[in-house]
């Protein structure tokens, strides 16, 4: 084995603590080698550097979900080969380095009008995004779809997506006016701010409200997100960057036949084999035909991996961020 460059958290003090490294690049043993040319950031990377991820790996580490690169090697029967463009998921940590080594069942044949800095953006968030909308949220056509940090990747990745699973009107909320750019290139409908965004959810569908809520944030606007609900409408718990794990009374639930429902894509990964393939076989086409644009990520070079992960922390973040490696 070579050595190879790789970001490391080496303590548990943030993201000021992440450096640059050598390391041993990884052993191939049935698995698929890639050259990694990109890699996501996401918002468990910025959890992990505080060591407050439920995932807690041993000092020194490297974090990253996901990857795009170059196939280098592939054992039989892996569905890829050398000199394939890939993109692939470690899901939990070492994606930020330059040679990765994944099993075949996380390793997708990346579509030629993708480019390895969209491609390393896509699978975190967009099966993620995927599994809630279409698994968990029952979306069906020409429902009404809203999500919180809709200038994030998570936020981005639902107004991409919803329309192109049937949705027929997307509502973004965003925290800041100058985010409000970035959600409306992403596709959205309708942009409104975190501030009194009830009553401009209520005004922009005549009272109605909205059949779909998809919450990566979380916090104090979880009551107010069930509120906005149409009546059998369903509030799609996805994460918690906003810090505060809201509760919810149920008999809010009683009143409008409403729905509160997990959507933890990596969990249900892990008890559903082959789900993953699944949910690229109806991707990827969507993809390869633009019917479905992949994201403009905020591109960072390796070297500034600290500050990649920081401005996620900080939720400076506008799109995804990802991290060129060579």
């Amino acid at each position: 084995m070579g050595a190879m460059r790789a970001i490391q958290i080496t303590r548990l003090d943030g993201p000021e603590a992440v450096q640059l490294a050598d390391i041993d690049e990884p052993s191939g043993d049935d698995a698929v080698v890639i050259d990694v040319h990109a890699a996501g950031v996401a918002f468990p990377d910025a959890l992990l550097t505080r060591g407050l991820y439920q995932y807690k790996p041993e000092v020194p580490f490297t974090p990253g979900a996901e990857i795009a690169g170059v196939v280098r090697s592939a054992p039989d029967g892996a569905g890829v080969a050398p000199g394939d463009r890939v993109a692939g998921l470690t899901m939990l940590s070492g994606g930020m380095a330059e040679v990765v080594a994944l099993q075949p069942d996380r390793v997708f044949k990346l579509p030629d009008a993708v480019s390895f800095e969209a491609g390393a953006g896509i699978l975190f968030n967009d099966l993620t995004v995927h599994f809630a909308l279409r698994t968990r949220g029952r979306l069906t056509d020409g429902e009404t779809v809203l999500v919180h940090g809709a200038a994030g990747g998570i936020g981005t990745s639902t107004l991409r997506l919803a329309p192109a699973l049937g949705a027929s009107r997307t509502i973004a909320v965003v925290s800041t006016e100058d985010k409000i750019a970035v959600a409306k290139a992403a596709g959205a409908s309708d942009v409104v701010l975190a501030e009194g965004f009830r009553d401009a959810v209520k005004t922009l569908t005549d009272g109605r409200g909205v059949d779909i809520v998809v919450d990566p944030v979380g916090g104090d606007r979880f009551t107010d997100s069930l509120r906005s609900l149409a009546v059998g409408g369903r509030l799609l718990v996805v994460g918690f960057t906003g810090g505060e794990i809201p509760t919810v009374k149920v008999n809010r639930l009683l009143l409008n036949n409403v729905d509160v429902v997990g959507a933890g894509w990596g969990a249900w990964t892990f008890s559903h084999p082959g789900y993953l393939r699944e949910q690229w076989a109806e991707l990827e086409p969507l993809l390869a035909s633009g019917k479905v644009v992949a994201p403009q990520p905020e591109v960072y070079p390796l070297e500034r991996a600290a500050e990649a992960i920081a401005s996620l922390e900080n939720r400076t973040a506008k799109g995804k961020v990802v991290l060129k490696v060579r």
